[in-house]
Formats: structure tokens, C-alpha cells, sequence
């Protein structure tokens, strides 16, 4: 089970993160109209799986505006803004920071994606949400790039994502 850092707070998380190399795990996730959408609708394209606790968290929403801009940058590729906020609450974000460019999903109804991701908080302040950390994948969903945040106070690499991305 792997660890990261609330704080000083050591907090377990549900198990490991994909690492490179592994294929992708499948997920059914809601969009912000509360749609299903699964990872067959991005057949074909390259991912990043920007995965986050909450909008409600300045890192968060400061990490969605900045994928929101790198995600232009990069032909056949798809930014995932993954919580487990409501669709609506991506909706309006979205709207106040003039989002456009990655795909806002919640792992809201289940927590499939959060056991098959091992990204679940087990125990401290933001129990039951999920952890930051960063998967990129080539066009066939095969894992290139594997980020866990070990402390959830801290942003994601981009640097390492536009390299990764760019290579």
C-alpha cells in the first residue's frame, strides 16, 4: 500500500498507483452531466490522468487551470481531471476559470476507479477522497509516465509531462 503525506500526516493509501509500463486500467466514470464515459471512448488518443482529491482545494483548481493550458499543446491527447466531485461542481468550475481543453470526471458513484487506481485515501483529513498523482499513456492506454504526489500539498511535474508528452 503506498503512502504520501497530508502535512505531516502520513496517510495509506487503498494500494499502488499503475506503474510504466502496465496497461491502463478500465473505469466508468460521470462526466459533468453525469453521463457514464468510460476509457473506450478515448480509443486511440493519448492520456493524462490528472487525479486530484477535491476542486475545493486551491492545489487542485490551480493544477486543473494549468493542464487546462498545457493541454492544447499536444496533438491525439486528452487531459482526465478526475475527483470525487460532483459533475455539477466541475460544470461551474470550468465555467469561472474558462476551462475548455481537458474532460472533468468523478468517481462519485462508486469506487471502482479509486480500487483499481489505488488512489483512495484509507485514513486521515481527506479520507475517502482520492490522491494527487499523474498517469500518462500512449495511444494504446499503455502507461508511459506514473506520479504519485507524496505530499498532497504539492503540485504534479508538469515539466516531467511535457517531456514525457514531447518524446
Amino acid at each position: 500500500m503506498a503512502k504520501v503525506k497530508l502535512g505531516e500526516f502520513e496517510v495509506t493509501l487503498n494500494g499502488d498507483l499503475p506503474s510504466v509500463g502496465s496497461q491502463l486500467p478500465d473505469f466508468l466514470l460521470a462526466d459533468g452531466d453525469l453521463q457514464n464515459v468510460s476509457l473506450e471512448q478515448f480509443k486511440g488518443k493519448r492520456l493524462v490522468l490528472n487525479i486530484f482529491p477535491s476542486m475545493s482545494t486551491p492545489v487542485c483548481s490551480a493544477a486543473a487551470v494549468k493542464f487546462n493550458a498545457l493541454a492544447s499543446q499536444f496533438e491525439n491527447t486528452v487531459v482526465l481531471c478526475i475527483s470525487r466531485d460532483l459533475g455539477f461542481s466541475h460544470k461551474q468550475f470550468c465555467l469561472n476559470h474558462n476551462i475548455n481543453d481537458v474532460v472533468f470526471l468523478s468517481d462519485m458513484r462508486n469506487e471502482n476507479f479509486a480500487n483499481e487506481y489505488g488512489v483512495l485515501h484509507t485514513n486521515g483529513k481527506f479520507q475517502g477522497l482520492l490522491a494527487r498523482s499523474v498517469l500518462v499513456t500512449d495511444s494504446d492506454h499503455k502507461i508511459i509516465y506514473s506520479q504519485l504526489v507524496d505530499q498532497t500539498g504539492h503540485e504534479p511535474d508538469y515539466d516531467r509531462v511535457v517531456e514525457v508528452l514531447t518524446s
